[in-house]
């Protein structure tokens, strides 16, 4: 999905340290893409204070929503640079068309991964036969060593492993735990670049299931079916949280996240507890080894200075927008009938850090 705000903001993305010890609850904010009957998407990251999770760099969640009412996803070609798109849904089918020749359906169960590298452009469109979308758009930043790599695209389907009370679905990476039960399955896996985790929980009513973590990511949980329990065992030199109500086989720091709602889980927790009340949980996990290299994020580029994000809007709009270069840095979308998205202006002051 692009990122088709008209006003994008300029994001700098400095090297993070991992944030103090307590969970942090991160709300959403919500963002229109397009004209009045387009989709809202509610976006919790990057946001002030918090702008990477490991290498994840921006979270979208939307749905579901009732294409009648919403004309569904129709999103014209469009650039990115520097990042890997993840497509997960839950609900609806959406065809991706990229300039690496790549036709694909995104559906439920599965995976659609999109190495931007050094370049691609790509069209997404939800099927006519959807009724209903539902589903969430992650984008990952490419370190430096990698990020100008070639494009390419990837689909797997993804097995189920059971947890506990849940069923789990790893669509990146690797989970703790999760590991022998897939290789024995022999799932699909996608390419990533940097060590980190994304995968789908899902408990039933009054469920509960410990969740193993590397101790040396950082994690983020997004609720969509909620609300969740969600409890971390207290560090070293930390003190619990008093009134703790939620079992566990040791104390610690316990939230209530609500839906859209994207609960920060520092480094150093080798585990989360998460619990159903009345109604079925569905959560995203995401994780990574904190990104240590700064990032500039504008409209649907991703480099490291301001001059870089300048080129690349300007190969843009000559390129593909002007049909200046139909073979250049971005390519072009066959079978895709209508013109590509052009970009906004960019500001009129250089980036400057947000420190």
């Amino acid at each position: 999905m692009s990122n088709l705000e008209r006003d994008p903001a300029e994001v700098v993305c400095p090297a993070e340290e991992p944030a103090g010890p307590a969970l942090q609850v991160l709300t959403a904010r919500d963002v229109p893409l397009g004209g009045p009957r387009a989709m809202n998407v509610r976006r919790t990251l990057p946001q002030r204070g918090r702008t990477t999770i490991g290498a994840w760099c921006f979270v979208d969640h939307y749905g579901p929503d009732d294409v009648t009412v919403s004309g569904g996803m129709v999103v014209p070609p469009h650039p990115h640079t520097g990042l890997q798109t993840v497509s997960w849904l839950f609900d609806g089918e959406i065809e991706h068309r990229d300039s690496a020749g790549s036709r694909a359906m995104v559906r439920p169960g599965a995976v659609n991964l999109m190495t931007a590298g050094r370049g691609i452009s790509h069209s997404e469109v939800s099927t006519p036969e959807t009724t209903r979308l539902h589903g969430v758009q992650l984008w990952v930043a490419l370190p430096d060593a990698s990020r100008n790599v070639a494009p390419f695209f990837e689909h797997a389907e993804i097995a189920e492993v059971t947890i506990d009370d849940a069923v789990v679905r790893v669509f990146a990476g690797s989970l703790p735990g999760a590991e022998a039960t897939l290789r024995q399955a022999h799932d699909s896996t996608v390419s990533i670049f940097s060590p980190l985790v994304g995968a789908q929980i899902e408990l039933p009513a009054g469920g509960e299931a410990w969740i193993d973590l590397d101790p040396a990511f950082e994690h983020g949980l997004l609720v969509d079916l909620g609300p969740v329990g969600v409890t971390i065992a207290a560090l070293d030199g930390e003190v619990d949280d008093p009134g703790q109500l939620v079992p566990l086989a040791e104390t610690g720091h316990a939230e209530t996240l609500a839906r859209s709602e994207l609960g920060y889980v520092p480094v150093g927790h080798e585990g989360v507890r998460l619990r159903a009340a009345d109604a079925p949980v569905r959560v995203i996990l995401i994780g990574g080894a904190p990104f240590g290299e700064e990032l500039v994020m504008w409209w649907n580029f991703i480099g490291r200075d301001n001059d870089e994000i300048v080129e690349f809007r300007r190969q843009w709009q000559a390129d593909v927008v002007g049909r200046d270069n139909p073979d250049g840095r971005f390519g072009s979308v066959d079978g895709y009938d209508g013109p590509p998205l052009s970009a906004p202006d960019l500001p009129t002051v250089r980036l400057k850090p947000r420190r």
